[in-house]
């Protein structure tokens, strides 16, 4: 018999929904965040089961990768392409964990993509890296602030990471000032530390990869912007067009037509944010360095506005990357951007 099981995972308990074939539920229950518990709980079903589900939730790594590492086949279900009926009256944890059970019996499930446990920590150690620079940025112009506030002194970003405790002593006469401004500093110089040991390790693990580097060849990709294509993408084999992984990069518009006349807009968060900043990254840098993407970007210009030419240049990268990645190719100008 086949069995599928549904989980509302919580913050410190999870609610467990399992059905047959048939559709009809055979156990239900609550329980506490615990792996092994649940584990021994789904051994009694675990050769007919044909998939555990679990809601996207903020905290669900754990539970996928113990599950999977018990030889449980485990699908993360997307919440946010899952729609119930709106004239339910009453809904609750076991509702929910029996609703993501029934879709999957029923094959019409919307899921999402688990990436690989050692890619999945290394894409997080590069967001980490991110939010590390924009504290940085933060710290970096709170105390160019102060020198301007306190001393009409204007020192650029490059000069204010060059400070030292000597330097804020001629720059700032009282105690108060001194230390306000020695806090910033000694937070700022850590953070620097920390962001430049982050890029190092990611540096030694992916400059090997052949994928990688050929992603350095593209117009406007340096080695941050390569490294957060490679790591959010994940493997490309996934999308099954170039158009699906332009939208997961955000790079479509969302336009909602009916009898060719526009009805608003959908959902344009749809997809990777990391992966859409850094293609308009990306876009912007290669149109001030390569004539051909200028050329095309200004004509764009003509008819439509900056943003939309911009996200047009987006757009064409990401397509470039898409066929890189699947067809371990290096990219060509000439097939993109033809004059």
């Amino acid at each position: 018999m086949k069995f599928y099981v549904g989980i509302d995972l919580h913050s410190t308990n999870s609610y467990l929904s399992i059905i047959n074939e048939e559709g009809k539920e055979l156990d239900s229950m609550r329980l506490a965040n615990d792996l092994d518990l649940i584990c021994k709980k789904l051994d009694h079903y675990k050769a007919g089961i044909q998939s555990v589900i679990i809601e996207s939730t903020y905290n669900w790594y754990w539970l996928a990768d113990g599950l999977r590492e018990n030889q449980f086949p485990v699908r993360l279900a997307n919440p946010v392409a899952m729609k119930r009926y709106e004239g339910i009256k009453s809904t609750n944890d076991h509702t929910d964990a029996q609703y993501l059970a029934e879709l999957d019996r029923l094959n019409i499930l919307p899921t999402g993509y688990i990436h690989k446990k050692e890619d999945r920590y290394l894409r997080d150690l590069l967001r980490t890296r991110l939010q590390l620079v924009r504290l940085q940025t933060l710290i970096l112009l709170s105390l160019q602030s102060m020198l301007d506030r306190h001393q009409n002194v204007r020192l650029p970003g490059r000069k204010v990471k060059e400070l030292t405790p000597e330097d804020l002593h001629q720059h700032f006469s009282t105690e108060y000032e001194y230390i306000a401004s020695g806090c910033r500093l000694k937070v700022l110089k850590s953070l620097m530390q920390e962001i430049q040991f982050i890029e190092v390790k990611l540096e030694e693990f992916l400059k090997e990869n052949t994928a990688y580097r050929r992603l350095l060849l593209v117009p406007g990709i340096g080695k941050i912007l390569a490294k957060t294509i490679f790591l959010e993408t994940g493997a490309i084999s996934r999308f099954k067009k170039v158009g699906c992984y332009a939208s997961y990069c955000r790079c479509v518009q969302t336009k909602r037509i009916s009898n060719g006349k526009s009805k608003g807009t959908n959902n344009r968060k749809n997809g990777n944010a990391y992966l859409h900043w850094a293609y308009l990254e990306a876009a912007n840098i290669a149109i001030r360095s390569y004539p051909e993407i200028k050329s095309y970007y200004q004509k764009r210009l003509t008819r439509t506005h900056r943003v939309s030419a911009l996200n047009a240049v987006a757009h064409k990268l990401a397509n470039a990357v898409f066929f890189i990645l699947r067809d371990g190719v290096n990219f060509t100008m000439n097939k993109l951007f033809c004059s």
